[in-house]
């Protein structure tokens, strides 16, 4: 189905850029928290008569699997690469799963990242004034985790190895080539942030487990020759177990946190505990060409239908995919777009005005969706 909004007539005048943007709606809440998304970008065009967008909504995820036996149909992948971005919701359903036992989900994201070279995992950690967090009340958070997304120990992934069902292995991958990419990144996006809250001073901060493994102590060697390239950067490292530990101490000392895949698929759950949940959790993954946009949080088939998922999490990947579309096409409206979102976001939490139970509130996804939408006009 597609669907779309903008001024037509200023898009033939020229003065607009149409984005084609593929919707991948999902499992389980996945299909209410991306309805709550759609209505917070359809009202972008009160306030940008020159953005234009069009929606392409396609059917992939483990309910697909369920019916047709493929989570990520050859069309759907050939759409996400022809679009300019893919905004995904939620995927899997801990019902459905393959004759060895393993859930779909991991197939169709995996098959995504490899397709578009999505190296980098994008997660922010933020904490909103108005959102509760286990902390200490002025815990100030604002930093930013990345994950390596194609090699680590999800290289492994479709690989690994069981052996007369008494051995299993699975391999760590670390390559020059993707490390370097994701630190290269890393220094860049400090240079445009405002630094750790601690003292507004920018710095990449490398977790790995050097202290055990070669892979780790190479990951490392390669951030630390990086950093030279970046003077106005600072530069440090700590092992993946005391960086559990610090988060949870003193967020706010940190701006920066690149890693392999699964140490941040790990911490960047343990960020969001601290910022009020998945919930408040959006992420991006990023390669040379593409983007995808999609909420860290899964389908929690268990929420869906009841019209109470906090749908926060994929409005504020929406706004990081229109930053993304907004350097990468050099156009403001869509600058201006990340920035309306997130500004209104801010407002509703910071008044109250609206926030599902998993924050502390008591309105629906779909009255936060309205609340939102409605701040940006």
């Amino acid at each position: 189905m597609i669907e779309s909004f903008g001024d037509v007539k200023a898009a033939r005048a020229g003065l607009q850029r149409k984005y084609k943007i593929a919707l991948l709606p999902g499992d389980g809440i996945g299909p209410e928290v991306m309805d709550a998304t759609v209505q917070v970008i359809r009202r972008l065009s009160d306030a940008l008569p020159y953005l234009r967008v069009e929606f392409e909504y396609h059917e992939a995820g483990a309910e697909h699997y369920r019916k047709s036996g493929e989570a990520l149909p050859g069309a759907v992948l050939e759409a996400c690469m022809r679009a300019d971005t893919v905004l995904l919701s939620a995927i899997g359903l801990p019902d459905v799963r393959k004759a060895d036992g393993t859930e779909v989900q991991p197939d169709m994201m995996m098959g995504l990242r490899r397709a578009l070279d999505l190296f980098v995992a994008v997660r922010p950690v933020k904490l909103y004034a108005g959102v509760p967090t286990p902390l200490k009340s002025d815990a100030n958070i604002d930093l930013v985790i990345l994950r390596e997304n194609l090699e680590g120990l999800f290289a492994s992934f479709g690989g690994g190895c069981v052996v007369h069902d008494q051995v299993a292995t699975d391999t760590i991958v670390i390559t020059r080539n993707s490390t370097q990419r994701l630190a290269d990144f890393a220094f860049q996006l400090a240079s445009r942030r405002n630094g750790r809250p601690s003292d507004g001073r920018r710095v990449v901060t490398c977790v790995d487990k050097a202290n055990v493994f070669r892979s780790f102590a190479f990951f490392r060697k390669i951030l630390v020759e990086t950093s030279d390239s970046y003077p106005e950067i600072g530069f440090s490292a700590q092992y993946v177990d005391a960086m559990a530990l610090y988060l949870v101490q003193n967020p706010g000392a940190y701006d920066i946190l690149v890693m392999e895949n699964q140490f941040g698929d790990i911490l960047s759950d343990l960020g969001a505990a601290l910022v009020g949940g998945l919930g408040m959790a959006p992420s991006a993954e990023i390669g040379p060409k593409h983007a995808l946009f999609q909420p860290s949080h899964g389908s929690a088939p268990h929420l869906a239908g009841q019209n109470i998922a906090n749908p926060i999490a994929t409005i504020l990947s929406a706004s990081m995919m229109f930053d993304w579309l907004g350097d990468r096409n050099n156009d403001p409206d869509a600058k201006q777009a990340a920035i309306l979102i997130e500004n209104a976001v801010i407002d509703v939490l910071r008044e109250g005005i609206a926030k599902t139970p998993d924050i502390g509130g008591t309105s629906s996804t779909s009255d936060v969706a309205a609340a939102i939408a409605d701040q940006i006009s």
